[in-house]
């Protein structure tokens, strides 16, 4: 149990107790300073006489983690998620060198109610976030006859175990494993992956290996895209800390072999065609360019080698205003005005070309626009 977070809904929302032992759980050690790192600020409380302190109106959703100095051992809880809902309860135990570890017992796990999926889009990708509780109701460690095994959705590429992630997590291609026993209280495992799409409507499956004690999906809302799923009670529209806007989906508990199915309609889809036709211009334009240069009558070395470097590298940064003009749609006031100064200065790089024979004729107007 020693740093582990149990979910406590009898205590207020962004409350967090550390009670501090020596040894067993009725050796309260009372009066001891206890930090808590909220969102990287630094907390302090005291034990009371039940060795508990106690940490109110914490922020939810930000990261934690607390510590005490026992008699020189410092003792250091795992990453602690404040929850939505309800409060965590954490145990310190000093003197665990002394104490030999508890033999395992033969049980269940579930995944708790802190348990989240996260989608995010990333340009033409989405990007999913498995933040799991692995839940231990026992007082002793649980052997459920082998590891967890979660089998991640089809079309799942470069999953991966996330910062946080307890150390008996691996990811091997689209398979998650976590191995026991696993300890009383939570252990955390959070997986990243992304989904690569060409349709505005996928579907998703999920099939849960130990029980889900709440479903709760988040979708950042972009555009009209929505998503359904008959294991949906309720889905509503919530904001993040940064105002960036999510549907939030919840449903009731899903018993272990169960099968989550999203459906994800009107996903921002953008057709890779006006971006092959910008690049292939800024192609066309620098292979000209380069022909001409070869072709005309050479001037000196240090002129030419400068006005060769200048062009292409605007000829670069257009295609990239080119490029992004296709993905939004349109350019902003400040990247209009600066593709014309870009299509400006070329213009005067071609002149000086055409001027010395080195570019082609007429000041390559036509070329840089």
């Amino acid at each position: 149990m020693h740093g582990r977070a149990i979910p406590a809904a009898d205590l207020p929302a962004g409350t967090i107790t550390v009670r501090v032992v020596r040894e067993a759980v009725t050796n309260n050690i009372v009066g001891q300073e206890v930090r808590l790192t909220v969102g990287g600020s630094p907390r302090t409380a005291t034990t009371d006489d039940q060795g508990r302190a106690t940490f109110a109106d914490l922020p939810q959703g930000t990261e934690a983690r607390a510590q005490a100095t026992v008699d020189g051992e410092e003792l250091v809880s795992e990453p602690i998620r404040v929850p939505a809902s309800g409060g965590l309860r954490v145990i310190l135990v000093a003197g665990l060198e002394k104490v030999p570890a508890a033999p395992s017992v033969r049980g269940s796990v579930t995944l708790g109610p802190n348990t989240r999926i996260l989608m995010e889009f990333r340009d033409d990708t989405l990007q999913v976030f498995y933040l799991l509780e692995i839940l231990n109701t026992a007082s002793a460690p649980v052997d459920i006859g082998g590891p967890l095994i979660l089998d991640l959705p089809t079309g799942a590429a470069g999953a991966a175990t996330l910062e946080g992630s307890a150390p008996t997590a691996s990811v091997s291609g689209d398979r998650v494993t976590v191995t026991g026993p696993f300890a009383p209280g939570t252990t955390s495992v959070q997986i990243g992956f992304r989904l690569l799409y060409t349709s505005p409507t996928i579907p998703i499956e999920q099939r849960w290996p130990v029980p889900l004690e709440q479903l709760t999906v988040a979708l950042e809302k972009v555009g009209t895209a929505t998503m359904t799923s008959p294991q949906f009670s309720t889905v509503g529209e919530v904001n993040a800390e940064s105002g960036t806007p999510f549907l939030l989906a919840s449903g009731p508990t899903m018993p272990a072999g169960g099968t989550l199915s999203i459906e994800l309609v009107n996903l921002p889809v953008h057709s890779s065609t006006p971006r092959s036709v910008a690049l292939g211009l800024a192609l066309a334009i620098l292979g000209i360019g380069t022909w001409f240069a070869f072709t005309t009558r050479a001037r000196s070395a240090d002129t030419h080698r400068r006005l060769m470097v200048r062009r292409d590298k605007l000829l670069a940064e257009l295609a990239g205003l080119e490029e992004r003009r296709v993905r939004k749609g349109a350019l902003s006031a400040s990247e209009d005005a600066r593709r014309e100064r870009l299509t400006t200065e070329l213009e005067q790089i071609y002149g000086e070309l055409d001027e010395s024979g080195l570019g082609p004729q007429g000041g390559g107007k036509d070329l840089a626009a």
